[in-house]
C-alpha cells in the first residue's frame, strides 16, 4: 500500500487527474474495506485538489448518510430527491452545477460553496452512495471532472469489498 502521494499542482486538471488516479488505486491495493478506502479517497482528492468539500453519502434505510469527507462539517441526512446529492441518488447519474444558488431545492450545507459535482456509486444497478465536491468558486466542475471522478469510482468499487 502506498502512503505518501506525489502532489501535482502545476499541470493541467487532466494531468492532476492522470497523477492521482494511480495513487489512488495503488493506496486502495489490498484494502477491501470500502469506508476505509472512502476515506482515504476522499483526503487524496482534497490534497490535490484542495477543492472546499470532497466526501461520501452512503444510502441507509431509504436516505444518504454522511460518510468519510475532507472539509468543513457537513449535512448530515439527505433524503432521496432532495439538494444535488439526493437528485443524483434519484436519477442515478452524474449531477454538475455550475452555481448552486440556481439549483432547484439546493441544499446550502456550507454557504460557502458556490458550485458542486456530485456522482453516484452504483452496485448492481442500484445507487449505494454518492460522491459529492463542493467548490467555493463558480462553475469549478465540468466534463473532464466527470470522466475522471468516475474513474475514481471505478477504482474504488474495484477495490473494495461491498
Amino acid at each position: 500500500m502506498a502512503e505518501d502521494l506525489t502532489i501535482t499542482r502545476n499541470a493541467s486538471k487532466e494531468e492532476q487527474y492522470q497523477s492521482i488516479i494511480p495513487q489512488i488505486d495503488a493506496l486502495l491495493s489490498g484494502e477491501t474495506d470500502f469506508v476505509a478506502n472512502l476515506a482515504n479517497v476522499a483526503a487524496a482528492l482534497k490534497e490535490q485538489f484542495n477543492w472546499f468539500w470532497v466526501g461520501f453519502y452512503l444510502v441507509k434505510n431509504d436516505e444518504l448518510v454522511l460518510g468519510p469527507f475532507q472539509g468543513p462539517v457537513a449535512c448530515t441526512r439527505i433524503k432521496k430527491g432532495k439538494g444535488v446529492c439526493g437528485t443524483s441518488w434519484a436519477q442515478a447519474e452524474t449531477i454538475i452545477v455550475p452555481d448552486v444558488d440556481a439549483f432547484p431545492g439546493h441544499i446550502a450545507c456550507a454557504s460557502a460553496s458556490r458550485s458542486e459535482i456530485v456522482l453516484p456509486l452504483i452496485v448492481n444497478d442500484q445507487v449505494i452512495g454518492v460522491l459529492d465536491v463542493d467548490s467555493e468558486v463558480l462553475n469549478k466542475f465540468d466534463d473532464t471532472d466527470q470522466l475522471y471522478l468516475e474513474k475514481v469510482i471505478s477504482v474504488i468499487l474495484n477495490n473494495s469489498s461491498i
